[in-house]
């Protein structure tokens, strides 16, 4: 009996590795949550790919999980709920740096396993070091209690499409601290 390789937390840097977060994407976003339509390549790359930073999960070459941060605005929330801010408790509205968390993936076989809070740790860390204090995500709601539980809080309504709907949430890096640090 072999030993598995060490998992290894990281941001993305090589194709192969970008390559990997295309399949997994394509594996969550198109055939688990139908929020994309199926093409050919099995392959899903995102609208802002070039704008995003990757935290991964690698298990020798095979990645298991990952998450993407980025900063820029439009986010896709705001293209979802018109005037986004005006949904957040008003203490939010102003003097906040803002960063959209997406496309939380994990390899089936690893998800109940505490890999998705370690790259959230990982991605927490950078966050904090580019000043980013509120972080929203659009949260698929069969996994509402695993945001709560991470301390996100939902605003506004869900959105998406039947089948593929989604719950706009928040997290204040304050809040945050505690629990991954």
């Amino acid at each position: 009996m072999g030993t598995s390789p060490p998992l290894t937390y990281k941001i993305a840097t090589e194709d192969w590795e970008l390559e990997a977060i295309h399949r997994l994407n394509y594996k969550t976003f198109v055939e688990e949550i139908p929020q994309h339509q199926a093409n050919p390549d099995k392959k899903l790359i995102d609208t802002f790919h070039d704008e995003n930073t990757y935290f991964i999960c690698l298990q020798g070459d095979r990645l298991i999980g990952m998450v993407a941060v980025r900063a820029n605005r439009p986010f896709s929330l705001d293209k979802k709920l018109d005037r986004l801010e005006s949904y957040l408790p008003e203490a939010l509205r102003e003097g906040r740096s803002m960063c959209e968390i997406r496309l939380l993936a994990m390899d089936k076989a690893y998800r109940s396993s505490r890999i998705a809070y370690k790259l959230l740790q990982k991605m927490g860390q950078y966050c904090e070091r580019q000043g980013y204090d509120l972080w929203l995500i659009s949260g698929t709601t069969e996994q509402i209690r695993l945001y709560e539980h991470i301390g996100f809080k939902p605003f506004g309504p869900l959105v998406g499409a039947p089948g593929a709907q989604f719950q706009p949430m928040y997290l204040r890096f304050e809040s945050i601290e505690s629990r991954f640090w």
